[in-house]
């Protein structure tokens, strides 16, 4: 498989790009640019082994061993972690008594010999072989003749230096040759293990000849074999000494790899760390298949590590080969040319999978327009249009005339088509028509909420071509649009966690279990801790800055971004433990920060560093740790308590729950969290529906008192109020009430702070109204004076308490058929208190005058 889809073309062959010798020049521009770093414009780059991009030696402090394929640590350090966090420890403990270890070799990098300032050592004296043949000899010979040993300094300083051999005949060998024959240590093995092809050999006694200064002569028995043999000579490095050779490569591929590795370690956003070795092989693999550019780089045939950093590569390089003009052609978009970089995302939207270009060029002409005025949050608008055009287009080639790819020849009919054909493989469970599975073969199930997606993407865009004349232009028929209709998407609420959940979720048991699931210490417990205690949205957690907690007045404070509704900075109370435990993972995390820049971090980096860094593609630990991650860890640790579907931002739903519970209004329970309207607090409302006790607390309804005109009327109906009719008869008591005895008075002189001329004879007030609230009072009074009627003394006493009572019987069945109608008579039953907060809710704006009522409930007699 060619690497040509990564620097895309459209499948008509006319996109166009920078041709070769115009790339070539383009980058040699780039390269002798001041801004690029001069490390990396040799043909032999030397990268230091604490790079940060592509560092290579091992992250324990004064380690002088290479890291072992990517990791962190070296062989020797990775065994010893294992062993410790196979015990319980975790990986800031492990930094703590891990000892630094010198190199299993002398040097990573082979030094020249002390007598020979251009010749690789080839011992541990650091003598080339040469000289460390002729100082053992000379040694031997010494002690044997006065019995003493000779000083290798005073022999050092008296030896005489061989001329230089120049570098390894071998093409891409970054060494440099240890013998007249031109090859280094490690091809002069190779060599003889291959067979001496060619028959190259030096004349006898040519240690002689250099000595007296001269040069040995070369003889072959077939020069030309051995030019091909160090030509065709596979290289592999193995050995991590941080030196990338670009030796060997065409002038094109070496100045993608150069310019690639700058662009990579100068990146805004962080990214993977490249170890030498990986890039190395990529550039082995460009020298073995002879290519002139990475894009004709066979990437099947490279090794795992090379095509990782080649593709990465090629990403880079489609920013430059491509024009913002050129990628419409090419049929795909790239959002850094708009100089916007969605998180979590790559730059590339591939649109070749939209096969009629009408429909390709309205996709991208739409995303270039939103990304130059005012470009979304996240990618999910542009990926919810592009899935919608891939199934509109797979559709129309199949069933438009000409594959839909002229689209004077679409009607409604065809858009009709589309719509009834979306809806039946949602229904039945069938494969779409073009969207793949992420990452594997075969196409993915249709559902309700993707053929949603795909036809409201599908109409937004259409619309937009419509609203700018797009439409009109390439001759599209307007009624092809507009049946496209707007879909509603059913939109699924998240239950609190129930008492036997939370309980199991909560205990000391359960939580080291979670924390047991942590192996690199990256602050799993802490996470969800924290999820749990704020009820902050999950990505607000996982992507705190270290210095997310402080003091002000001695109380813990808790910062954080809520960048879904785009609160920045935003400051709620903590408790003391948690305060504690967040101070706690700082220190971790400094002591991370220390472990890898061998610095403590100043204080511009403890405003931007992570709390809970990722431990991947994340070279200056400015990234927290994914979504991803932390769902999978949350899942096995759930699976492990068998609670069945718990998911994390339950969290966020029972404090809500348990705020409302406390007493706690629509608009404490949206200032809280952070939510952009009450309508989205109502969402958490809703749910709450379970507990009588809270709804009530929330929403109640006001009737007229027993003192209202012709209270009794209201019961002759016998049927429920509408919610209409309710809505219709309520009275917001917000701004005109003051609390009574079983109700509210509304009369205002009163409400404004009178005294009342009628000597507070409140329940026989025509302004005196009952709220949903009171009903439990007022049916504890109905009890009394039954109580009374059935003991009085005669019929004649119990018919006149009877009467007495009557208005008020009504006024309290008027306010049970009202709190029917709203369908909050159960929460009202169960309800027998009420408290100060409870007065700014709902439930006490809600109210009705007796009168209305009572008008209600004497068309219900008639009737």
């Amino acid at each position: 498989m060619k690497s040509l889809h990564l620097i895309s073309t459209a499948p008509n062959g006319t996109a166009r790009s920078r041709t070769t010798s115009d790339r070539l020049e383009l980058l040699r521009a780039l390269i002798a640019a001041p801004t690029f770093d001069p490390l990396f414009r040799e043909d032999v780059i030397i990268v230091p082994g604490h790079h940060p991009a592509y560092g290579w030696l091992c992250k324990v402090g004064g380690c002088q061993r290479a890291s072992d394929s990517g990791r962190e640590f070296c062989q020797a350090h990775k065994r010893q972690w294992f062993e410790l966090r196979n015990n319980g420890g975790n990986v800031t403990e492990f930094l703590h008594v891990a000892e630094p270890l010198k190199s299993a070799s002398s040097w990573h990098v082979t030094p020249d010999c002390l007598v020979c300032p251009d010749i690789p050592a080839f011992s541990g004296n650091q003598l080339c072989y040469l000289h460390e043949h002729q100082w053992d000899q000379r040694r031997r010979d010494h002690e044997k003749r006065t019995g003493h040993p000779l000083a290798f300094e005073t022999w050092v300083a008296a030896a005489r230096a061989y001329p230089a051999f120049g570098d390894c005949r071998v093409a891409g060998c970054a060494e440099r040759a240890v013998s007249p024959l031109c090859l280094c240590y490690r091809h002069e093995r190779q060599y003889r293990r291959d067979g001496r092809p060619g028959g190259a050999r030096m004349e006898t006694n040519w240690s002689r000849i250099l000595a007296k200064g001269g040069r040995p002569q070369l003889l072959f028995t077939d020069e030309e074999r051995f030019r091909r043999w160090c030509t065709q000579c596979v290289i592999r490095h193995r050995r991590a000494n941080g030196r990338l050779s670009l030796k060997g490569l065409r002038p094109l591929a070496k100045a993608e790899i150069q310019w690639a590795m700058v662009h990579h370690a100068q990146g805004a956003e962080e990214g993977a760390s490249w170890p030498p070795l990986w890039a190395q092989a990529a550039a082995d693999s460009c020298r073995e298949q002879d290519v002139n550019t990475l894009v004709d780089l066979d990437l099947d045939a490279c090794p795992q590590q090379g095509r990782y950093v080649a593709k990465a590569m090629l990403k880079h390089l489609r920013l430059i080969y491509f024009t913002r003009e050129d990628t419409k052609d090419a049929g795909f978009i790239e959002t850094e040319h708009f100089g916007v970089r969605f998180p979590h995302t790559e730059s590339h939207i591939d649109l070749t999978e939209i096969s009629q270009r009408w429909l390709r060029d309205l996709l991208w002409d739409n995303l270039a327009a939103e990304l130059t005025a005012k470009p979304p949050r996240s990618r999910n608008p542009f990926d919810a249009r592009r899935r919608g055009c891939i199934e509109l287009s797979a559709f129309l080639q199949a069933q438009a005339p000409g594959g839909g790819h002229e689209p004077t020849t679409l009607t409604e009919t065809h858009m009709v088509d589309f719509i009834a054909d979306q809806r039946h493989r949602a229904q039945h469970g069938l494969e779409s028509l073009g969207l793949r599975k992420q990452g594997r073969n075969g196409t993915s199930v249709m559902t309700d909420g993707i053929a949603c997606d795909n036809l409201n993407g599908a109409r937004r865009l259409l619309r937009d071509a419509l609203e700018t004349g797009a439409a009109d232009r390439i001759g599209l028929d307007r009624a092809f649009i507009v049946v496209l209709p707007r879909v509603q998407k059913k939109v699924g609420r998240r239950k609190p966690f129930s008492d036997d959940v939370a309980k199991a979720l909560a205990s000391a048991q359960s939580l080291a279990d979670l924390e047991a699931l942590d192996c690199d210490d990256r602050g799993l417990r802490d996470v969800w801790e924290a999820l749990v205690i704020t009820g902050r949205r999950c990505s607000e957690v996982l992507n705190l800055r270290l210095e997310c907690i402080d003091r002000h007045g001695k109380i813990p404070m808790f910062w954080h971004d809520q960048t879904k509704v785009g609160n920045f900075d935003e400051g709620i109370r903590i408790s003391e433990r948690l305060f504690q435990q967040l101070e706690s993972r700082q220190a971790k995390t400094i002591d991370r920060f220390i472990q890898r820049n061998g610095r403590l971090p100043s204080a511009t980096d403890r405003l931007e560093l992570a709390l809970f860094p990722r431990a991947t593609s994340n070279r200056r630990g400015l990234k927290g740790v994914s979504y991803g991650w932390f769902s999978t860890q949350f899942s096995t640790w759930v699976k492990g308590l068998d609670l069945g579907g718990a998911v994390p931002h339950q969290a966020r739903h029972t404090l809500a729950t348990n705020l409302l519970r406390a007493g706690a209004n629509l608009t404490h329970v949206k200032r809280y969290l952070g939510q952009i309207s009450e309508a989205m607090a109502e969402h958490y409302v809703h749910i709450a529906n379970t507990d009588p006790v809270l709804n009530a607390a929330l929403e109640a309804v006001w009737v007229g008192g027993p003192g209202a005109a012709e209270p009794g009327v209201l019961l002759a109906g016998g049927e429920p109020l509408t919610r209409a009719e309710a809505e219709a008869l309520a009275i917001d008591l917000t701004r005109r009430s003051t609390p009574a005895e079983g109700g509210f008075c509304t009369f205002q002189p009163v409400v404004n702070g009178d005294a009342c001329p009628w000597g507070l004879n409140c329940h026989s007030c025509q302004e005196f109204v009952m709220s949903g609230a009171d009903l439990v009072y007022w049916h504890r009074k109905r009890e009394q004076w039954r109580m009374l009627a059935e003991r009085a003394p005669d019929s004649a006493t119990a018919d006149y308490l009877h009467e007495v009572f009557e208005p008020t019987a009504h006024a309290i069945a008027g306010l049970e058929k009202a709190l029917e109608g709203f369908g909050l008579l159960e929460e009202a039953l169960s309800l027998d208190l009420r408290r100060p907060q409870d007065y700014f809710g709902r439930v006490w704006s809600t109210t009705f005058r007796a009168r209305e009522l009572a008008e209600l409930d004497t068309e219900g007699e008639a009737a």
